[in-house]
C-alpha cells in the first residue's frame, strides 16, 4: 500500500446497521491513521436530550428524527473542522439518503478535498442476521431483526440511490475474507483516487 493522499479525502461509509460498517470504518481508520467520526457516538450524547426535555413544562420528548438532525448536523461540522486541517476523515454513518451525500460534497468542495463511498453491501441476509441480533442492542441501535425490517420500510427506497461520478467501492461485508483483507482492498481503492504518490 505504498503511496500517500496528496489531497484530504472523505472516507463515506454507506450501509444498513449491522452489516459490518463500523468493523470495517475502524479497520480503515487505524490503517490511514486519520479520523473517525461516527454518527452513532453523537447520536448517543445527545440522546439524552430527549429524557432531559420530558417534565412538567414540557411533557413531550424531542422527536427522534429531530435529534437524528442534530446528530448529523454535528458530523458535517466535525468532518469540515478536520478537512480544514487538511486531514482526511472516515465517516461512519449510514449515508441512507442522497442529501446526505450531497452535504459531504459541499463539504469537501469547500475544503477542496474529495469524497469516496465505501458500501457495506451484505450478500448473505442469514448472516447479516445473525451478526445483528448477536450484537444486541447497542444505544439506539436495532436490536432485531424486525427492528431492522421496520427500518427499511421505513426508507421507502431511498438508499438506493445514484452516487454519480462519486468514486463507490462495494463491499461484501458476509463474504468469507478476514476484515483486514477487505480494509486493504479499500485503502487501496482510496489511493487510487486521491492523487496518489508512489513511495
Amino acid at each position: 500500500m505504498g503511496g500517500k493522499m496528496e489531497v484530504p479525502v472523505i472516507i463515506a461509509m454507506k450501509g444498513h446497521p449491522g452489516t459490518g460498517k463500523s468493523t470495517l470504518a475502524h479497520s480503515i481508520a487505524s490503517t490511514l491513521k486519520i479520523p473517525l467520526l461516527d454518527k452513532d457516538d453523537i447520536k448517543d450524547a445527545v440522546v439524552s436530550l430527549q429524557n432531559a426535555t420530558t417534565s412538567q413544562s414540557q411533557p413531550h420528548p424531542l422527536p427522534p428524527s429531530l435529534l437524528n438532525d442534530v446528530s448529523y448536523d454535528a458530523l458535517w461540522h466535525l468532518a469540515a473542522t478536520q478537512l480544514r486541517l487538511r486531514l482526511s476523515v472516515v465517516i461512519d454513518s449510514p449515508l441512507s439518503r442522497s442529501h446526505h451525500l450531497d452535504r459531504l460534497l459541499r463539504i469537501a468542495a469547500d475544503a477542496a478535498a474529495k469524497v469516496v463511498v465505501v458500501e457495506c453491501r451484505p450478500s448473505s441476509e442469514a448472516e447479516w442476521r445473525r451478526r445483528l441480533e448477536r450484537r444486541g442492542g447497542e444505544g439506539h441501535k436495532p436490536a432485531t431483526w424486525r427492528e431492522i425490517e421496520k427500518l427499511l420500510e421505513g426508507y421507502g427506497g431511498c438508499t438506493e440511490y445514484d452516487v454519480g461520478d462519486v468514486p463507490k467501492m462495494v463491499v461484501d461485508t458476509t463474504a468469507n475474507v478476514a476484515v483486514e483483507e477487505m480494509c486493504s482492498a479499500v485503502v487501496e481503492f482510496v489511493l487510487s483516487h486521491a492523487r496518489v504518490h508512489s513511495l
